[in-house]
């Protein structure tokens, strides 16, 4: 199964994930921001200089017409992370390997690095592997404090913890029969209002 990771210029949480830094290094000389090198004091980056940059920085420098820099996975991605996950992804603290961990990983594909299939596989894995704790812990929690079922999910996965609750929420009312009370819309409370006043003014 394939991943794309889909740009989404005004969801925020695409935004914090394409903030997240990789490491790269330099290809060629990139003038006048060698101030992103805390470690140098050339006014350039020159090559072979390794950097870690934002993701967003990084694919503009590394595509298919321009090659400036290298990149390498972030270590959470490796070998040794992935196979931590494909042993019990269910028992991880997936938001210590970084917060948006889906998000990131599938961005993360577009530079085609050797082990991107072996990423997108576990990607999908412990995505399948944690749904169903993520959905149930989201069932058996109603009117609790979640903090602690919700501290090792990563954003997206809090999202569907969240969507869960709401789902639980809602179904409690209904069953309570608290959806069935009719109320006065506010827009029928606004439009009495203005007649009201009309009727005193013209009084």
């Amino acid at each position: 199964m394939a991943l794309e990771a889909i740009d989404d210029y005004y969801d925020l949480n695409d935004i914090l994930s394409t903030n997240e830094k990789l490491p790269c290094k330099i290809e060629m000389p990139i003038y006048r921001l060698g101030y992103l090198d805390s470690s140098s004091t050339s006014e350039h980056l020159n090559p072979g200089t390794k950097i870690e940059l934002p993701y967003w920085m990084a694919r503009s420098l590394c595509s298919r017409k321009r090659h400036m820099v290298s990149v390498e996975l972030p270590k959470n991605y490796r070998e040794s992370y992935r196979e931590i996950l494909t042993a019990d992804a269910s028992v991880v603290d997936l938001h210590k390997l970084g917060p948006f961990y889906y998000s990131f990983g599938t961005h993360l594909l577009k530079f085609e690095l050797p082990d991107s299939p072996d990423v997108a596989k576990i990607l999908v894995k412990a995505f399948q592997a944690r749904f169903r704790k993520v959905m149930d812990s989201s069932q058996n929690a109603y009117n609790e404090d979640t903090t602690k079922l919700t501290e090792k999910l990563d954003e997206s996965e809090r999202l569907l913890f969240k969507a869960g609750q709401l789902g639980l929420n809602d179904f409690m009312r209904w069953e309570t029969r608290q959806t069935e009370k009719l109320t006065t819309s506010e827009m029928v409370k606004n439009h009495r209002k203005r007649k009201r006043a009309v009727m005193e003014d013209v009084m």
